[in-house]
């Protein structure tokens, strides 16, 4: 009997033994392979924590008690047992399931979890509340949340911990070790401790003891904190075990195995009545039970295709020379300048493959740092790195500089530092939606004072804007280009500089309209121009800070219409720029700016996506009418 099928929502599954729980979750696991074999998805993370998620949606009853996942690449268990198993084929695609948990999908879905170690705020935020509309009640709703997958890197987790340590707060937290340096327990008194301060016969007898001491005016609010201290001293002196958790008085459970479902069943019966901030600590693998993925978890991350049976991967693309992708350009391009320029150093919030800094990286090992999932970090880390004559580039995705914006302007742009941002992802990235679209960077980078912000349209204009960052030797320089491959095949061009602030005539045209792109955009808006067959100028504007007034001042004179394209929100980018420019020095054009609009954009496919929001060739064409009204 297959059991995953009876399972419509964590309700079903309670209705099982546990001695069943483990054939839950061999069944789960090999529907998420067999799924994602044909329809592409986060891979290992979610094969790393069936056992967690099955053991979770039994012991604590979901919708009512709250999950907070962190990164939702851990989560697809989660959708399958809560409702949508019958629709995950559809995961990621257009008008299908959303690629990460989303309140707005289901009720389970307790809230958005995209980016990385926000959990054990929310989480806090949901117990405090809890505990605020309740009071005493027995019955409040519980609150766990689920960190890892590198997340515990994040400041934000440790903002999370700081303040979950001195909040009166009953959450679980639970850390997924996939792969971190917090040492496993060792010794035959570290597991007896282990049981002992999870069994329910120990903790009623400590909280007794407690309630007792407070009664009797031993025990204070000021006076328990020491006794706490005192009593994980112990604990660390009798196991041979120091963390920081305990230290900040939050209890610690563990380590132990997160894929033996029944063992962790049991201690999370036993811990999840207890009062007072916790955490259990369990040793995972990922890519658990598919042999490929736990021997190379960031190949199968995100590996695209592939055969169940062999763990084969289907490459999908056509045969035949191909562009390379923005990101190798980015890498191979790195190495080259490396060589040549010893102040170079690369700089990656844990995106070393994903941006192709391993490429530097292998060669230069000294060179390149990897500082995790910790984006605010890698910037000021990187201005600590210039301050002292050093010139890094530092490689983040566009939607995660988001949360260095606060560094990027203190640590670097108001001391002029040179550091070189590179944000790949920029743009629509497809499928992983509206948490990783690459949307702002431009509208949030232009008021800052003392930036430089280019973006190449090909391949070979990448190669220069690097070069152009590395001899300005003066001040921030963003560099911002999307996911996936360029349009050139001959990309490696000399290393030479272009003139900053500058941009290019593409096309002369004598009509009524020019066309005004900024970065990879600029390909699409040139074919649409050819095709349409209409005598419309087109300029690379190529910096969208400084702006190249020459070409705003030709545009302004020669031209009645003019149409600004960028793959980023219309709010605040390049056409607001040009708005204001055109207002400023008196020309009065027609203004038309095609951008992404003014609300989040799903998931799907980019040429899907970029059709629905009007960048496609044939929705650009359409706004290239050969005459104004009269």
């Amino acid at each position: 009997m297959n059991l995953l099928e009876t399972i419509q929502t964590p309700a079903d599954l309670r209705q099982l033994s546990i001695e069943q729980l483990p054939q839950v979750c061999d069944e789960l696991r090999q529907y998420i392979i067999r799924e994602l074999a044909d329809n592409p998805g986060h891979f290992a993370s979610s094969l790393g924590t069936v056992e967690l998620t099955v053991a979770l949606h039994y012991v604590f009853h979901t919708p009512e008690d709250r999950i907070v996942w962190d990164v939702g690449h851990q989560a697809y268990g989660h959708k399958i047992l809560t409702g949508r198993r019958e629709r995950f084929s559809t995961n990621r695609k257009l008008g299908g399931l959303k690629p990460f948990p989303s309140p707005e999908e289901s009720e389970y879905d307790t809230c958005t979890c995209g980016h990385a170690s926000n959990s054990i705020s929310v989480g806090l935020g949901m117990a405090v509340a809890e505990n605020l509309r309740n009071g005493e009640n027995e019955e409040m709703r519980k609150v766990v949340a689920v960190i890892g997958d590198g997340s515990m890197t994040g400041g934000l987790a440790f903002e999370g911990l700081n303040n979950a340590s001195s909040t009166p707060n009953d959450m679980l937290i639970i850390l997924n070790d996939n792969d971190m340096s917090i040492d496993r327990s060792v010794g035959g008194m570290g597991e007896y401790l282990h049981k002992l301060h999870t069994s329910s016969t120990y903790n009623r007898l400590r909280y007794s003891a407690s309630k007792a001491l407070y009664r009797w005016g031993v025990l204070n609010d000021d006076r328990k904190g020491r006794v706490l201290r005192f009593n994980n001293a112990v604990k660390s002196l009798l196991t041979n075990q120091r963390n920081m958790f305990e230290g900040l008085n939050i209890r610690y459970f563990g380590p132990e195995d997160g894929h033996n479902v029944v063992e962790l069943v049991g201690t999370l019966q036993r811990i999840k009545d207890m009062k007072g901030p916790k955490m259990l600590h369990l040793h995972t693998i990922k890519g658990k039970g598919f042999g490929p993925a736990e021997r190379d978890a960031t190949v199968w991350h995100a590996p695209g295709k592939f055969d169940p049976e062999t763990g084969q991967r289907i490459k999908s693309e056509p045969g035949g020379q191909m562009p390379p992708r923005f990101q190798e350009v980015f890498g191979e391009t790195l190495l080259e300048m490396a060589r040549e320029d010893k102040r170079i150093v690369g700089v990656t919030p844990a995106m070393p493959t994903g941006c192709s800094m391993c490429i530097m990286q292998k060669e230069m090992p000294e060179r390149v740092f990897d500082v995790g999932i910790a984006e605010g970090h890698a910037v000021t880390f990187s201005a600590g790195l210039a301050c002292e004559g050093m010139l890094p580039f530092c490689n983040i995705y566009s939607s995660f500089a988001q949360r260095a914006y606060d560094n990027i302007i203190h640590d670097v742009a108001i001391s002029h530092l040179p550091v070189v941002i590179c944000l790949d992802r920029a743009g629509l990235v497809g499928e992983d939606g509206p948490t990783h679209h690459g949307a702002f960077d431009l509208a949030f980078l232009r008021p800052i004072p003392n930036l430089i912000i280019a973006s190449p349209m090909d391949e070979a204009e990448l190669r220069r804007l690097m070069q152009t960052a590395r001899e300005a030797g003066r001040g921030p320089f963003v560099i911002r280009y999307p996911r996936g491959r360029g349009v050139l095949t001959d990309w490696r061009c000399p290393l030479e500089p272009v003139s900053i602030g500058t941009g290019r005539c593409l096309r002369e045209g004598t009509g009524q309209t020019a066309v005004l792109t900024i970065g990879p955009i600029g390909n699409v808006a040139a074919e649409a121009i050819r095709e349409s067959g209409l005598d419309v100028a087109h300029y690379d504007m190529r910096f969208l800070k400084p702006l190249d007034e020459s070409i705003l001042e030709e545009v302004g004179k020669r031209y009645q219409r003019i149409v600004t394209i960028e793959d980023g929100v219309r709010e605040g980018g390049l056409g607001s720029a040009v708005l204001e420019w055109m207002a400023d020095h008196g020309y009065k054009p027609d203004i038309k700016r095609l951008g992404l609009p003014d609300h989040f954009v799903e998931h799907g496919a980019v040429g899907e996506l970029h059709r629905i929001v009007g960048l496609d060739k044939e929705s650009i064409k359409k706004t290239l009418p050969p005459a104004l009204p009269c």
